[in-house]
């Protein structure tokens, strides 16, 4: 019989602890797709850091060194350089990357490092209990903004793809969601990518995938997809900020 569907190579064969609904799981198959594909599996290392992130080392079976709140990116920075032939990425969440870590990843873009950042935006602190992240939007109601955030409390949401791509040493930046099949094609297109530009030393590469954290946001999976298509996308438009004219 013709086999339509095997256990995707890079993902161990474990019960996932992610909440119902959550997209995490998706973004850690396209990357170990991606790995697959780019022949880079047996030579990735990953960097996660504490938050849902971090339990990316269960689910994939390669190198991950986990590390402390927002350290991810300079972790990566320093394996990079004592192994430039292997492939090093960050996987990240938002309270992570674009608050404790927002020196980290800045400053890996500037440097144009030559590893690639996978972000998490689901709009809120995950792990650590449901509190306004940086790119928490205008209205939302988390543990910290129960009436709602508001911009003259907190700021307007960070935009971190808009932000990365006016780095001069950030040669790869696109914003993905995973709402539906044909975004999650989308987002494997750019993890591929981003891999390319870190093989051929373009410069630092990012994609951010925007998810969902049904539990946290107090909805059901299904709704928590609908209010990122209807909530999230608007204020965080979808597509390619920035990359080199040759890579496809």
């Amino acid at each position: 019989m013709e086999t339509l569907f095997e256990f995707t190579k890079g993902m161990s064969r474990e019960q996932t602890s992610y909440c119902p609904g959550c997209t995490h799981g998706i973004a850690h198959r396209l990357i170990m797709e991606a790995l697959c594909e780019r022949g880079e599996l047996g030579s990735a290392i990953g960097a996660a850091p504490v938050g849902c992130s971090i339990v990316a080392a269960k689910y994939m079976d390669i190198d991950i060194c986990e590390c402390m709140h927002g350290r991810a990116p300079a972790i990566a920075t320093g394996i990079k350089r004592v192994h430039p032939d292997k492939m090093v990425f960050t996987y990240q969440g938002d309270g992570d990357l674009a608050s404790i870590g927002t020196c980290e990843i800045i400053h890996a873009a500037h440097r144009g490092d030559l590893i690639t950042t996978f972000f998490i935006n689901n709009a809120i602190y995950g792990m650590t209990g449901g509190q306004m992240a940086p790119t928490t939007l205008i209205g939302q109601k988390t543990t910290t903004s129960v009436e709602g955030r508001s911009a003259a409390a907190s700021g307007k949401p960070l935009r971190m793809s808009e932000i990365i791509a006016t780095i001069d040493g950030a040669a790869f930046v696109e914003r993905v969601s995973l709402d539906s099949p044909g975004n999650v094609r989308k987002a494997k297109k750019a993890v591929l990518a981003a891999l390319e530009v870190q093989k051929q030393k373009k410069g630092f590469g990012f994609v951010e995938f925007l998810s969902t954290c049904p539990t946290n946001w107090g909805l059901d999976p299904v709704s928590a997809l609908e209010w990122l298509k209807k909530d999230m996308i608007p204020y965080y438009p979808t597509g390619n900020l920035k990359k080199p004219a040759e890579v496809e």
